[in-house]
């Protein structure tokens, strides 16, 4: 009965944790239109913004990359509804205060996003604003993310079984490290796909992804794969940094060797390009995850040597 009532206390909703998710969702597919844009070299199809040909909604005809960049903007308009949505149910039902900045954090960054994307139009696609563009998209796809994981009934009900990480470096400095090459990943992938940068530096990261990545994914599922939190996250890291790799190459093959003499753009490099930032998006989001988990799960043993100090100061 105590445990009932325990539970009744906590602010799980579960009608805001599910649309927590669909926002999530939502921002990979509008990440996946705008790969579909750049992908087709359709980024100034539309060469007007905040309007489309002079309309804010009227549909123009769908010629050639026209269809890829209009439905672009109605989708990421769409999810600066939703997100709008969110932080406002967000302050309404979450006790937690951190949380309510966190979902302010997510409009301001969508709002953010959508600045950005139109700069990309108004000053002709500069590789700076452009790379930019992605790189904010997938940090907003991050914040949506971690927003339906703390709004998950696991995240709000269980009690964490905490084990304190005594190696070095720890798990949870992986982790972070892990996010720092991704995001080199990012921005470098981002400048060469938008003509600003030689395709050399973004194949180097990545075998400093891989190297980074498959530590942390070995040291988590090696020493603490009895935790689920932490084991689930990082098989999916390793899982996708393996489909990245794949995906990677792909793409390189379809862009750089075989259709570098393409008039148009061909549909292996459009659907190989597409899937390596569509994926590329979900390995970041779930090492970011992973380190959240990773932070609740495995502190540094540095937290343990200050409680013990706090209960024997005689002996630090």
């Amino acid at each position: 009965m105590g445990t009932n009532l325990k539970n009744l206390e906590l602010p799980y909703n579960r009608g805001h944790h599910f649309f927590a998710i669909f926002t999530a969702c939502a921002t990979l597919v509008v990440i996946t239109a705008g790969a579909l844009v750049t992908s087709n070299d359709a980024g100034l199809s539309v060469p007007d913004w905040p309007t489309s040909f002079g309309y804010l909604v009227k549909v123009p005809h769908f010629v050639g990359g026209i269809r890829y960049e209009w439905t672009h903007r109605m989708l990421a308009g769409s999810l600066v509804t939703l997100t709008l949505a969110i932080a406002l149910w967000t302050l309404a039902v979450e006790k937690r205060r951190w949380l309510r900045w966190l979902a302010l954090a997510a409009l301001g960054t969508v709002i953010a996003q959508a600045i950005l994307g139109g700069l990309t139009v108004l000053l002709l696609q500069p590789p700076a604003v452009s790379a930019a563009h992605a790189s904010v998209a997938q940090t907003f796809f991050c914040i949506a993310v971690i927003i339906a994981v703390f709004t998950g009934r696991q995240w709000i009900e269980e009690q964490p079984r905490v084990e304190f990480d005594q190696r070095r470096p720890s798990l949870f400095t992986l982790t972070l490290l892990s996010i720092f090459v991704l995001y080199v990943q990012l921005v470098l992938g981002a400048m060469f796909r938008h003509h600003g940068l030689s395709w050399w530096p973004h194949v180097l990261n990545a075998v400093v992804v891989s190297f980074v990545l498959a530590w942390t994914a070995v040291r988590a599922l090696s020493h603490y794969s009895h935790i689920e939190a932490v084991r689930r996250p990082a098989i999916l890291m390793l899982s996708l940094m393996i489909a990245q790799l794949c995906l990677g190459f792909a793409a390189f093959l379809t862009r750089v060797e075989w259709g570098k003499d393409a008039v148009q753009p061909e549909l292996p490099m459009v659907l190989s390009t597409v899937a390596h930032v569509a994926v590329g998006a979900l390995l970041l989001a779930t090492t970011v995850v992973l380190a959240i988990q990773v932070w609740r799960h495995i502190p540094v043993a540095f937290e343990e040597r200050l409680l013990e100090a706090e209960r024997n100061p005689s002996a630090a």
